[in-house]
């Protein structure tokens, strides 16, 4: 009887699997709590509805706490709005609202750094 795919997924992993999970999660929820935390007080634009830009992160991070490869490479693309957005913003604006942008563009450089460690530590041998 077969433990699951879950579980052959988890011992097929390679030996960064489980840091790079790891960095994954705390990278994803900065990124998520510095979206809501400049929309709704640090840096509010007037329109609390920007808050939902980290609505789209959460379907990721679901897909990451399951281990879902496949979330972790939609994430490594989703990133770059949050990138654009960024680099736009601490380019436009100015203060608080310039830092906070240049905090996320680090955040999304780690992240996509991390997604990259990920996918390639699970990635299967090719033979040959």
């Amino acid at each position: 009887m077969s433990a699951g795919p879950f579980v052959d997924t988890v011992a097929r992993s390679g030996a960064w699997a489980n840091p790079s999970r790891a960095a994954l999660l705390a990278l994803l929820i900065a990124l998520m709590l510095l979206g809501l935390s400049w929309e709704l007080w640090l840096a509010p634009t007037g329109s609390r509805a920007l808050a939902l830009k980290v609505l789209p992160l959460a379907w990721p991070l679901v897909g990451i706490w399951a281990w879902r490869l496949a979330s972790v490479r939609a994430l490594s693309l989703l990133v770059w709005l949050y990138v654009a957005e960024g680099a736009m913003r601490a380019s436009t604006e100015r203060g608080v609202s310039a830092q906070l942008a240049w905090l996320e563009l680090l955040l999304c450089a780690l992240l996509f750094a991390a997604c990259v460690l990920h996918i390639r530590s699970r990635a299967e041998p090719v033979p040959g």
